[in-house]
């Protein structure tokens, strides 16, 4: 395929003048799917290492293979160009192997939290019509899959095993995994294992795959809370990871000589851009950890000697915390990226005062694959801000009202943005694509303004999502969930401020009149329907909650109540 060069370009504007030098205000990147950067990259470092899971690596030219092997075999299956795969993994070498085989079938990759609950799982699949879903032999996993999977007319359910990519001998199993967790596969119709899919043919399916097709639906909550997959092409995706690559520039980030500690999950769209898409792209090598834990952080930091590390402020808050961090080498780090929610400045300052490494501070959301902003790698770094724009991509702050009028210079507004990297537009919902796309412009729902130098702080959302350790929570899932509960009459939740996690779920309940509820039942009774990082961690019982002259909870006085009480 003929690698045309595509250009972003666009006027002069005010954050232009405040770049690093060196980045332009253009963005050169090539019209091709997703998976030519696998392609590329194995041309160029057939031999290096382009994973590491628990000691074990994998080269570019092995993963290559394998994921032509897996796309051969879906085809085999039946999948074809358009069907949507999901993938219901952790950061196992598992989820990039399927990741690229997917792509490379011509499929569209549906990304499913593992810690989804069976309703949850149950609502991305019916949604997306994803006729194939992967998965690991986990007790809890293929229970969901197997309660819902007439419901939602599966097709194939591909089982890998905790143990396929461990070194030999085989007889570790993940720390954080007791054996009673495990299941063995159902033998019944419909479920492959997954070592089996990649001892095909090394050779991908003969699909013909576009730039302007779609690659990934990313399941959001947009604007108005309903969970719904954002379409991003394979143009949004390859555009997103040079718009991050030549941002950080050719000084910080060196082609085939950069190590990527990815212990953000690769189903997540920010790891998926720039710890998979971009760490690729470049030739690094990814060092996968299927979890977030402290001391099994600190140890592949020491073993293997990342020298990027992206993050979200909950991991870096724990770092900087940690009394014997400096014994770990965290000086091979040499840019830590933010994202996923506001990085308190006692933070940033704490961790680089104690590690030595930079922490670049950026944003972005689910819509545009998602980077929109960042703070200079080498220039002036402005904390509280999140920097300014990618190259290639146009901002605006326009009236909350209308969303036409463009505000001046430090005025409040919505934030719209508009480059090579936003969305197609939410599947098979067109009303909510039409309230989040005009005129080419995303309308992110987030409330910001520009200082005098170009650049922007977010300051409130204009959506009631909540971040909670860098995972989105929409209150009205949870509140759904709380209303299922008998004995639950009224249910609001807001977001708090949370020292560790950005913010924390906060439930406000008021009881059917004469029964009593604990707090420790409403938290059994979510986490049998909730993800635990959507489980309330304050519940608060009330007799009544404040509402309008129209009878809606007005969590604006919930939220300035707390305020007052310091909470």
């Amino acid at each position: 395929m003929r690698e045309l060069i595509l250009t972003a370009t666009m006027e002069e504007r005010i954050w232009h003048r405040n770049y690093d030098s060196g980045v332009s205000k253009t963005l050169d990147y090539p019209q091709i799917p997703v998976f030519k950067l696998l392609e590329n990259t194995a041309e160029r470092y057939p031999k290096r290492d382009a994973l590491i899971f628990m000691g074990k690596r994998i080269t570019y030219t092995k993963l290559l293979k394998l994921s032509n092997q897996f796309a051969h075999s879906l085809a085999e299956l039946g999948i074809k160009k358009g069907d949507r795969v999901a993938l219901y993994l952790p950061n196992t070498p598992h989820i990039i192997i399927a990741y690229y085989g997917v792509l490379k079938a011509g499929a569209i990759v549906v990304n499913t939290n593992p810690l989804y609950t069976e309703r949850e799982l149950q609502h991305q699949l019916e949604d997306s019509g994803a006729n194939t879903i992967v998965t690991l032999n986990l007790k809890r996993a293929l229970t969901n899959i197997k309660s819902i999977k007439d419901k939602v007319r599966l097709k194939n359910v591909i089982v890998g095993s905790v143990d396929d990519f461990l070194p030999f001998p085989k007889n570790l199993v993940y720390p954080f995994i007791k054996r009673a967790e495990l299941r063995t596969m159902p033998s019944e119709e419909g479920y492959y294992r997954f070592t089996e899919l990649i001892k095909g043919r090394d050779q991908s399916p003969e699909v013909n795959v576009n730039p302007e097709d779609i690659a990934v639906l990313q399941y959001t909550g947009g604007t108005t809370g309903i969970s719904k997959g954002a379409a991003l092409s394979h143009e949004n995706l390859v555009a997103n990871a040079h718009q991050v690559r030549f941002w950080i520039g050719e000084e910080g980030i060196l082609d085939g000589k950069e190590r990527i500690l990815t212990v953000l999950p690769c189903f997540h769209v920010y790891a998926m851009t720039v710890c998979v898409n971009m760490g690729i792209m470049v030739g690094a090598t990814l060092i996968l950890l299927p979890r977030f834990n402290l001391a099994e952080v600190l140890e592949a930091v020491k073993k293997y000697c990342p020298t990027i590390f992206p993050g979200v402020p909950t991991i870096y808050t724990a770092i900087a915390n940690h009394p014997d961090v400096k014994r770990y080498g965290m000086d091979s780090v040499k840019v830590c990226l933010s994202g996923g929610a506001p990085l308190p400045l006692e933070v940033l300052e704490k961790f680089e005062r104690t590690t030595g490494a930079k922490i670049i501070e950026a944003y972005g959301l689910s819509e545009a694959s998602p980077a929109t902003h960042a703070n200079p790698f080498k220039g002036r770094r402005k904390s509280g801000t999140v920097g300014m724009p990618l190259p290639g991509t146009d901002v605006k702050i326009v009236d909350l009202e209308s969303g036409e009028k463009e505000l001046l210079v430090g005025e409040a507004g919505e934030l719209i943005v508009k480059g090579p990297q936003v969305m197609t537009g939410y599947w098979n919902h067109p009303d909510e694509t039409a309230i989040a796309l005009r005129d080419g412009w995303l309308f992110t729902g987030d409330i910001a303004k520009m200082d005098e130098n170009g650049y922007f702080s977010i300051i409130d959302r204009k959506k009631e999502m909540i971040i909670s350790g860098g995972y989105n929570v929409y209150p009205r899932e949870v509140e759904e969930a709380l209303y299922e509960h008998p004995n639950v009459i009224e249910a609001a939740v807001i977001g708090v401020p949370d020292s560790y996690r950005g913010e924390c779920v906060k439930a406000f309940i008021v009881p059917r009149p004469g029964e009593k509820i604990t707090e420790e039942e409403i938290i059994l009774f979510c986490k049998e329907r909730l993800a635990p990082f959507k489980i309330p961690k304050l519940i608060e019982f009330r007799d009544s909650l404040p509402k309008s002259t129209v009878g809606k909870v007005l969590k604006r006085a919930l939220r300035e109540e707390g305020i007052k009480k310091g909470n």
